[in-house]
Parts: C-alpha cells; structure tokens; sequence
C-alpha cells in the first residue's frame, strides 16, 4: 500500500519548500514570486521511518472559468481526491487570511482526512498566527519551518498516526471481503497450504532475482523538450490518456520539469515534461530562468530526449541550440514534428528538416525524424518506437575483435596523415563505454593527428556498425613507451 500525501494552501505559504524538503532534493522550483508552481509534482518522501508520496500542488485560487488559474485548481482538487491525507498549510508571519477560511471549509466538505501546518513559525513572529489557526476547524495546528526543518517531529506524528489507520481500514476491508463459509475457507486454506508445500524456495529465490534484475534496468527516461508552446504537455497528456499536466494556449505554461512514470507495451518509461526553452537574450524574469536551469538539469538526467518542433517553424536557431545541447550531453534525440495535421507543404517542411540537420548537425548523421499531431494523437506509436529504437543503439555494445578488424581494414584503405613526414600510427581500438558509445584508440602522436581523420574514423564507425542518430565519443590515447626510464646497456 502507497501512502499519498498532498500538500495544498493559497500561494507563496512554502508548499513547494516543504516538498523539498521532505523528498530529501531541491525538485520543486522555489521563489518568493506568488504561484511559482503550476503542475502537481510527485516524489518519493521519508521523514524517519515513514515512506510515503508526496503532492506539491499549485496555490489555491478562487478561479471557476476557463482561466489558467481554474485549471490549477482543478489539478489541485485532483490531487486532493487522489491523497490518503491532505496537508494545509498557511503562513503563521501572515497569519489566517479569508482564503484559508474559504479552502478550510471547502476541505471539511471532502472525504480526505486533513492535517493543518502553520509554516513559518521560526523564532516568536509566528506565534499569533498560529494561535489563529485554531480558529479554522482543522484541529490542531502543526508549528512547522519548512525552511529549517523545525517541527518534524511532529509532522512525524500525524503523518504516523493517518498512515496507522489507513493500514488497519484497509486489514479491515479485506477481512470483510473474505468468504464467511466456513467449509470454503478452510479448502482456500488446505489449497494454500499444499501450494506452500510443492514451491520450492529455489523457485521463490529465481523469481526475486528476476525482478531485482528488471528494477536494476530502470525505466528508459524520455525528455520531452523544445521551444514554448510547442505542444509538449499535450503530447505527455495523450501518451497518458488523462489530463495529467497543465495546458492552453498560453506561452509557457510549465515551469517545472515534471516526471510521470507510465508503461509502454509493458516496457517502463519515465515521462519528463519540461518547460519551453526561449533564447537567453530573451529571458529576463527570475522564475523563467530557474525554470530554463531546471529543463537543461533535465536534459541532462535524460537518456533520450524528444526534441518538440512546431510544423511552422521547425529547426529555427533556438531549435538547434537545444539539439547542440542533447548532443554535447551525449544523450539520445529524435526530432519530433507537432500540429503535422495543420501542415500545408509537408514535403516542404520535410525538406528543410532534413537540409537543416545535414548543414547544422553534420557532427550527429541520422538523426530520426517523426511526424505526429499531439492533440489528435497521430503516430504517437511510430515515436515511441522509434524511442526505444534509439535507445538500443545508444546502449549498443561492439566486440573488440570486430572493431580491429574495422580498423586496420580501414587504415589499409586511407592511412592516417603525416604531418611533418611523421607517420601516426593506429594500434587498436576499444570500446571504453556505451551510453553514448565512446571508442579510445591506441595512437602513437594523438597531438598531431588532424581532427578532419578523427570525424571520418567516427562517420565511417558509425556507418559500418549501423549506429544512426546518437553521438559518438572518441578519444586518441598515447601508449606507453616500454623503454621509457630504463638505461641503455653497454
């Protein structure tokens, strides 16, 4: 049994501090700005012996129209439905405002059990506002600092005390559920009993051996990039079938770098939804630069990223500043083609994707392009194969033999230069590691040999081993000279 907790109250009370720090990182984007976070962020919390999952929500508004703030409320309710225990906190400096008394009844409306939480309530500034807590019908307050941790302790308490009962409600549930027939549940028992008896503990032992193996694997991690607006969030929210993550028709929308964890064909995914990146020059308020920071430290945990274009205007400048960044990370990417539907001149736009990538990407050849449209959910199933095609061959693991014959076949055909009249030699070549591959090569002068050789040993390495679209690494190493530091004898 998961235990869920949700963390709600109106903006800028530190909900998003609180889930920092009871998830043990710095997720959640935290600023002194009112309504930083607009997604509901999930995590894995602990707080001493207790493992549950944590909401952070967006702040609560008085918001019932199509506005950006009424969908926040709404994926707030959402989550408040989903949780085993709601947390409301307030600001204890601020003390109750008319909107805490407004939620707090809304809250007591709902099924949901509720903890309420005076945040803030550092040194003595907090004390009348938390004494004004009592006053909104939620028991008794917790006096918490998500800043500083003060009042775990008691937060431990609570948290304990709801997840007790949620554990001995549901013993009691599946107690009600069993058969009262007393002949059929000592047959279910004698059936059990004689499963025990022919498993063997072998068996048992293979099972959790496999399933320890499949968890060592972990889900392939897929970041969703690109420039706002692009239909990012739209796409998580088709893949998902629900309506998950914030969208509209507002420019940048998402802040967060948001994970979902979903399955493919049974194969496991981790969903990274992440906010539209704009041109540096461009950005100049302080909450779009944390969110820009936080989509590049995405990138960056990501195996495969998705490079999101609007089939107006693919590859422009910033496009490809994001797609020089997946590469230089050395992670997997495919260019995807949103609004395809829309699309007047597909050939068109198809041309210049491709002329785009052979003159501004000629480092990374064969990059896979895909066309879909989001919103109606066209060849969502070609992309993710696609995915799962390029994350084969971003883990690709090459013999040694094979690639020395590679070698030497291909020094045969076009030695290295001479620069100088000092000929280089090639002695062999190895994989170092995959994820993205990375080859070391024996080289007897790496200083003097021509970078131009070393992009055509690459180019040639990837078109003999068939390794289109992911970056490769190669690095010329010195061998050591055995005679080096031993005297000459005479």
């Amino acid at each position: 049994m998961t235990f869920t907790v949700a963390i709600v109250g109106r903006p800028n009370v530190g909900k998003s501090t609180l889930f920092n720090r009871l998830v043990g990182k710095r997720l959640a984007l935290v600023d002194d700005q009112p309504g930083v976070t607009r997604d509901r962020r999930e995590g894995d919390a602990y707080l001493f012996d207790c493992r549950f999952r944590i909401i952070d929500t967006a702040g609560l508004e008085e918001a019932f129209d199509g506005s950006l703030e009424a969908r926040m409320r709404r994926q707030t309710e959402r989550a408040v439905e989903d949780a085993d225990l709601v947390i409301m906190v307030i600001d204890a400096r601020v003390g109750v405002m008319p909107i805490d008394e407004h939620f707090a009844k809304h809250l007591r409306r709902g099924k949901t059990p509720i903890a309420l939480m005076a945040n803030k309530c550092e040194g003595k500034v907090g004390d009348e506002g938390l004494m004004e807590a009592y006053s909104l019908g939620l028991g008794e307050p917790i006096p918490f600092s998500a800043e500083h941790g003060l009042g775990s302790s008691d937060l431990y308490d609570v948290i304990k005390e709801h997840m007790t009962r949620a554990v001995e409600a549901k013993a009691s549930a599946e107690a009600f559920e069993k058969p009262e027939d007393g002949l059929e549940s000592k047959a279910a028992s004698e059936d059990q009993d004689k499963l025990d008896e022919d498993e063997s503990p072998d068996d048992e032992f293979d099972d959790f051996e496999d399933d320890e193996d499949e968890e060592d694997r972990g889900p392939l991690q897929l970041a969703i990039v690109g420039r706002p607006n692009v239909g990012k969030s739209t796409l998580i929210n088709k893949l998902i079938d629900e309506d998950r993550l914030l969208t509209g028709p507002e420019a940048g929308i998402t802040r967060d770098a948001i994970a979902i964890e979903w399955e493919y064909r049974g194969k496991p995914l981790k969903l990274v939804d992440t906010a539209g990146l704009r041109r540096r020059s461009k950005i100049e308020d302080k909450v779009e630069k944390l969110s820009a920071s936080d989509t590049i430290r995405a990138l960056k945990y990501a195996q495969v990223v998705a490079l999101v274009l609007d089939a107006d205007g693919v590859l422009e400048k910033q496009d490809l500043t994001i797609a020089r960044t997946v590469i230089d990370e050395g992670r997997a990417l495919i260019i995807v083609v949103n609004k395809w539907d829309t699309c007047k001149d597909k050939e068109a736009v198809m041309q210049r994707v491709k002329d785009r990538l052979l003159t501004s990407l000629p480092q990374v050849k064969g990059i896979p392009v895909v066309t879909i449209s989001a919103l109606k959910g066209h060849k969502l199933n070609k992309m993710l194969d696609t995915v799962f095609e390029i994350y084969d061959v971003w883990n690709i693991r090459l013999p040694t033999a094979g690639l020395n014959r590679w070698l030497a076949e291909l020094i045969e055909r076009h030695p290295p230069p001479a620069p100088g009249g000092r000929r280089i030699k090639l002695k062999y070549i190895t994989q170092a590691r995959t994820r993205p591959p990375t080859f070391a090569i024996s080289c007897s002068l790496p200083e003097d040999l021509p970078a131009s050789y070393t992009r055509f040993l690459e180019n040639n390495l990837r078109e003999t081993f068939d390794m289109p679209g992911v970056p490769l690494r190669m690095h010329m190493k010195k061998g050591d000279n055995p005679y080096a530091g031993k005297k000459k004898k005479n």
